[in-house]
């Protein structure tokens, strides 16, 4: 009873065999997956995907690296589409400083909107942050996201800055990262955090765990991770499946 809550299978490296890999991801016991959607493209097509397969869930939300090509007319949609019963979170959402496609100002600006619009719908929030944990956390703050709380998505960050996004009522969500041999700040996290605040993930077909890193990633690896967090936290990989999964079915309220 694995819950991976963010993948890509609206990805166009699913093309040719999307039915192969939930099979695979089905054989490994995921029993849950929530895709996400960024931008016209990836949202439509998580749109089709959820209508489709009763076991998927949708996020809706606007990338930051694209924040500059986000209009009114998009965000009136993403809200549109927050009334569909699958549904369960807006995002992905947040800050990115490694590409520089989108200015910061527009990317601030596209985040607190769409802060502003999950209060309005009452729905969670998925938070995308790349080398930019400050603002992130700040905009978090002055923005009130503690009302809907969310996901701190593949979440590589200290201890420090997981403690403050867990007094907003932020999940703290690992992939494959935290498999990773190099990875010791995201395995110190895992140790430190108490189980109620952790969630497991794979961000498919990106950020691929140990053994297949450098691999398309696929919604069945996430075991490596549910198992990487079972030997940090000295439980059984049922222990860990069992809780992540109850707390993901809580913040996405699936019953």
């Amino acid at each position: 009873m694995l819950f991976d809550t963010h993948v890509h299978l609206n990805a166009d490296q699913y093309e040719e065999d999307l039915q192969e890999v939930i099979n695979r991801a089905q054989a490994e016991q995921v029993t849950n997956m929530v895709v996400v959607g960024f931008d016209r493209k990836t949202i439509t097509r998580a749109m089709e995907l959820v209508e489709k397969y009763d076991f998927l869930y949708a996020a809706v939300g606007w990338h930051p690296v694209d924040a500059i090509d986000m209009t009114e007319e998009d965000l009136a949609w993403i809200e549109d589409l927050a009334s569909h019963e699958k549904v369960v979170a807006i995002g992905e959402m947040g800050l990115d400083y490694h590409w520089d496609k989108s200015p910061k100002d527009v990317q601030k600006e596209v985040f607190r909107k769409q802060i502003q619009l999950a209060k309005k719908v009452k729905l969670p929030i998925v938070i995308h942050n790349r080398d930019a944990t400050a603002d992130v956390v700040q905009i978090l703050k002055e923005e009130d996201a503690k009302e809907v709380g969310g996901i701190m998505h593949c979440f590589t960050g200290s201890l420090e800055v997981a403690k403050e996004c867990m007094e907003m009522n932020f999940f703290i969500s690992f992939g494959g990262p935290v498999t990773f041999k190099n990875a010791k700040k995201p395995k110190e996290v895992v140790k430190e955090i108490p189980m109620e605040k952790l969630l497991i993930e794979t961000d498919c077909p990106y950020l691929t765990p140990h053994p297949y890193r450098g691999k398309r990633n696929e919604p069945g690896y996430v075991r490596l991770v549910a198992e990487q967090i079972a030997e940090l936290k000295e439980l059984t990989i049922e222990e860990v499946a069992e809780k992540t999964t109850a707390n993901a079915k809580k913040l996405f309220g699936i019953k």
